[in-house]
C-alpha cells in the first residue's frame, strides 16, 4: 500500500498547530499505560489530539485485562499494610471495575483545576470511588511515572518504525531482483557527480538498503536501552514500602530494572539514542532522495515519478516537480534539529530531575512523526518509480572504462601503479585527439605500452565490465544475486523476532 506524499506535505504545516498537545499525547499514554502498574484510572483526551493511527495505542477494550495488572501491584501494597484492611478492598476492586467500565469520560470540572495529570486521574477516580483514591499515588513520583510512561511509548514506536524500515528494505530488494539485468552509470564526487564506472542498478539500489538494515539493527540495540523499567524509583530516593518491583518489570514486559533511583529519574539517554538514530536514519535517506532526485531531472532521465509522489509547476507546465523525495531531504534538518537541541539541554542539567526534561516529549514525539512518515512515502516512491533503461544505458561513455584499460594491463603482468600511468596517457591521447577512449588506435595505445595488442577491444564491453566484480560486494550479476539472497534471509529473520 502506497504512502501520499502529500501526508508528508500537510505534515510540514501541521506542526505549529499541534506543538501544545505533545503534552497531551503523554496524558493519554500515561493514562492507559498507568492502568499497568496501579494507577488505575482511564480518562482519555478528545479523539482530536489522537486521530493518526501512526502512534502506538492501547484500545480501550484491552482495560478488562490490564486492570489486573494493577491490581498485583496494590494487592502487593495491601500485604505490606500500606493499604489499611478498613478501606475494604474487595468494595475497591468492585467500584474499581465500575469506573474503568464506565468509558472514557471527562471530568465535568475544568481540566485547568488539576494541571498535573497524575492528580486529575485520582480526582476523577475519587469521583466513584471516594476518599480511597488517595491512596493511588502512595510510594510513587511523577518522576518515575513519567519516565516509565516514556519508555513504554517509545519501547513501542521503535517496534512500530522497525516495522515500516524492514516494509522499506524489502521493497527495494525485490525491485532490485527484478531489474538486475539494467546497466548505469556509477557516480562519485562533485556537486553534480562524475561518472565512474558502469554499475548494476540494482547495486545502486542495495547500496541503500544496506544503509537502511543497519538503521533496523541500531533500532534493536536502542530498544534495549529503552527496554529498562525506573517505575520504582520515587522521586530520587526510591520507594520505602519494598514494593515488588520484579512482578511489576514482568507485568510491563520490561527486560529489566533500574539499578539506581537517581539515574533512573533523571537520565533522558534513550531519548538522545532515539533522536540520533532517526538522524542517522533520515541521513541515509536523505542521500537516497538526493540521488533520485538528480535521476528525475531530464538532464539524467533515468527514471520518472508517478504522479502520486510528485506535482506540476504552478506557472511551468513543462514541469515535474519531485516534491516527495526533495521533502524527504528536508525532514532529515528537521530531525538533526531536534537531535542536536535536545542534547543542548541535557548538556546544561545537573543530577536527577528538572523541569528541563520537559523538553523530550515534544522533540520524540515530532521526531517519530518525521520518521513514520518519511519512511512511507519512500517505500512509496521506490516501489511507484519507473526506469529509464534506454536512457541510463545512452549514459555509459567508454571513458568510463580507463579503470578496464589500467585492468587490462595488470592481466598481463604489468604493476596497477604503472597501468595507471599508462591508462591515464591513453585518456590523454583520446582527449588531445576529440575521440572517445573506444575509437584510440591499437598503434596509438602500443606507443603507451606495447601490451597493448587487438585483444584490448574486449575492454569496451559494459557488461564485460561490471561482469568482473565478481568478488562478494561488487556489481556483478553473481555477487548482485548473493545480496538479494543474503537481504531476503535477513529479512525473514527479522520478521521472526520476538
Amino acid at each position: 500500500m502506497t504512502f501520499p506524499f502529500s501526508v508528508l506535505m500537510r505534515f510540514s504545516f501541521r506542526f505549529a498547530h499541534r506543538t501544545h498537545k505533545h503534552c497531551l499525547r503523554l496524558l493519554q499514554w500515561q493514562v492507559q499505560r498507568e492502568i499497568n502498574y496501579g494507577v488505575v484510572a482511564l480518562w482519555e483526551t478528545p479523539t482530536l489530539y489522537w486521530k493518526s493511527s501512526t502512534r502506538p495505542s492501547r484500545t480501550t477494550s484491552a482495560c478488562g485485562k490490564l486492570i489486573l495488572k494493577g491490581v498485583k501491584h496494590m494487592s502487593k501494597l495491601y500485604r505490606k499494610q500500606v493499604w489499611s484492611r478498613k478501606t475494604k478492598w474487595n468494595r475497591f476492586l468492585q467500584d474499581l471495575t465500575r469506573f474503568l467500565m464506565n468509558g472514557p469520560k471527562a471530568s465535568s470540572r475544568s481540566n485547568q483545576e488539576t494541571r498535573i495529570f497524575t492528580q486529575h486521574n485520582e480526582r476523577r477516580l475519587k469521583e466513584f470511588i471516594g476518599d480511597p483514591a488517595g491512596k493511588l499515588h502512595t510510594g510513587r513520583s511523577r518522576n518515575d511515572q513519567v519516565a516509565t510512561d516514556m519508555r513504554l511509548w517509545l519501547r513501542d514506536a521503535i517496534n512500530t518504525l522497525k516495522e515500516l524500515a524492514l516494509q522499506l528494505i524489502s521493497t527495494m530488494v525485490e525491485r532490485a531482483a527484478v531489474e538486475i539485468e539494467i546497466l548505469c552509470p556509477g557516480y562519485t564526487e562533485g556537486p553534480a557527480m562524475q561518472r565512474a564506472q558502469p554499475i548494476r542498478w540494482s547495486h545502486w539500489i542495495l547500496s541503500h538498503a544496506v544503509a537502511l538494515s543497519r538503521d533496523a539493527e541500531r533500532l534493536e540495540d536502542i530498544r534495549k536501552h529503552v527496554n529498562v523499567m525506573p517505575l520504582g524509583s520515587g522521586a530520587i530516593a526510591g520507594n520505602p514500602f519494598d514494593i515488588d518491583r520484579e512482578l511489576l518489570r514482568q507485568e510491563l514486559n520490561f527486560d529489566s530494572i533500574s539499578i539506581n533511583s537517581m539515574d533512573a529519574t533523571g537520565q533522558r539517554d534513550f531519548v538522545a539514542e532515539f533522536l540520533f538514530w532517526a538522524s542517522m536514519c533520515l541521513t541515509h535517506l536523505s542521500k537516497m532522495a538526493e540521488d533520485l532526485i538528480l535521476y528525475s531531472t531530464k538532464e539524467f532521465s533515468f527514471i520518472t515519478l508517478t504522479d502520486a509522489y510528485s506535482t506540476g509547476s504552478s506557472l511551468m507546465p513543462q514541469k515535474k516537480n519531485a516534491d516527495s523525495l526533495e521533502l524527504i531531504r528536508s525532514k532529515a534538518g528537521r530531525v538533526f534539529g531536534r537531535c542536536a537541541g535536545f542534547l543542548m539541554t541535557l548538556k546544561g542539567l545537573p543530577s536527577t530531575y528538572n523541569k528541563d526534561l520537559q523538553e523530550d516529549k515534544e522533540a520524540m514525539f515530532d521526531t517519530y512523526d518525521t520518521v513514520h512518515a518519511v519512511l512511507q512515502v519512500a517505500t512509496g516512491v521506490i516501489s511507484t518509480l519507473m526506469v529509464n533503461q534506454p536512457a541510463m544505458e545512452r549514459a555509459l561513455s567508454p571513458d568510463m572504462l580507463a579503470t578496464d584499460l589500467a585492468y587490462h594491463l595488470v592481466r598481463k603482468g604489468m604493476p596497477f601503479r604503472e597501468a595507471h600511468s599508462c591508462a591515464g596517457k591513453a585518456v590523454y591521447i583520446a582527449e588531445s585527439k576529440n575521440i572517445h577512449l573506444s575509437q584510440i588506435t591499437v598503434e596509438d595505445l602500443q606507443t603507451v605500452s606495447p601490451l597493448f595488442d587487438k585483444d584490448v577491444s574486449s575492454v569496451w564491453d559494459y557488461n564485460r565490465s561490471v561482469e568482473q566484480y565478481s568478488a562478494p560486494g561488487g556489481t556483478a550479476r553473481s555477487s548482485v544475486t548473493a545480496q538479494i539472497e543474503h537481504f531476503r534471509t535477513w529479512l525473514q529473520a527479522q520478521k521472526q523476532k520476538p
